[in-house]
């Protein structure tokens, strides 16, 4: 097979490849340590994190569908102080990068933690989380409206010299329009997809599975889903794409990059097998050298040739 080049740039940040684990699924990074060294993989996203700890909703909050899962997590996390103490210690040993996801109720709020984030030694990256399905304030309502997307990235941008990326709601009628305004205010690169919006009956209690009656589906089922989205961001933006949403093989990461990511998150085959980024990362090298290809830069956005 060679030696085949897997390392790209996104957005001002090295990645030694272009696996990384996508927030929600990944923890705070450290728990994967058990399964392989973190450094294989080119990095990984953090969970949502906010200023103060939150707990999330009431169980039941995941549910198994076909080819997928629902999730309603409520983006619980320990907060932006507890996270600086007792997990950046560790990680700043780790030669991987570290994206920071956040999140916030107001723009101020989502400013706040772009600035405390940003000035956070060891933190490679910051991702904007405007897209979550599963909070009542703050999330989707900034990633819904092309207006509000706008007024909460060029705030960020103000408040870090960070890379900023900012992840994109798939439950909205033009994801290119959102991508512009993403670009057009600051933003160094775009995370495409979040979940979509669904829901599940429990039909012996003859209600929602999930307490918050609806959550985000991810999985195998949304990847053609995905996969169009990042060809249209592409399409529509120069700025680098991260390719998320069911991403289970080295042909479907192949199939992302083609579509116009530079990388991919991988997210809910977490769960299912916790090796999955370093399998991936281990056999991108073969399928690639199948297809002809030395570089996995030369096939970003290759299918956009026809």
């Amino acid at each position: 097979m060679g030696n085949v080049n897997l390392s790209v740039n996104f957005g001002g940040v090295p990645l030694k490849n272009p696996i990384v684990g996508a927030s929600g699924t990944f923890g705070y990074g450290i728990m994967y340590n058990r399964f392989y060294d973190l450094e294989e993989i080119g990095g990984f996203v953090t969970k949502g994190l906010s200023n103060f700890p939150r707990a999330g909703n009431k169980p039941p909050r995941i549910f198994e569908t076909a080819s997928g899962m629902l999730n309603a997590i409520g983006l619980q996390n320990i907060g932006f102080e507890k996270f600086v103490k007792d997990k950046m210690p560790v990680l700043r040993g780790v030669n991987t990068a570290v994206i920071a996801n956040f999140f916030g109720a107001t723009v101020e709020e989502y400013a706040q933690m772009a600035e405390k984030l940003g000035n956070v030694d060891g933190v490679a990256a910051l991702e904007m989380n405007i897209s979550c399905p599963n909070i009542k304030e703050g999330g989707i309502a900034f990633g819904s409206d092309v207006k509000l997307t706008g007024t909460v990235v060029k705030a960020c941008r103000k408040a870090t010299t960070k890379p900023l990326i900012v992840k994109l709601s798939p439950n909205v009628g033009d994801i290119t329009e959102f991508a512009k305004a993403c670009e057009a205010n600051g933003a160094d690169g775009l995370s495409v997809i979040n979940t979509i919006v669904g829901m599940a009956i429990d039909i012996r209690k003859r209600e929602p599975a999930l307490s918050n009656v609806t959550g985000g589906l991810s999985g195998p089922a949304i990847k053609p889903i995905a996969l169009r989205m990042v060809w249209q961001c592409y399409k529509s933006v120069k700025i680098p794409i991260f390719g998320i949403g069911g991403v289970v093989s080295a042909e479907d990461v192949v199939e992302f990059i083609m579509a116009g990511a530079t990388a991919v998150q991988v997210g809910s085959m977490n769960f299912v097998d916790p090796y999955i980024c370093k399998r991936l990362k281990d056999e991108l090298p073969e399928v690639l050298s199948d297809l002809g290809v030395q570089d996995i830069n030369e096939i970003i956005g290759a299918a956009h040739s026809l």
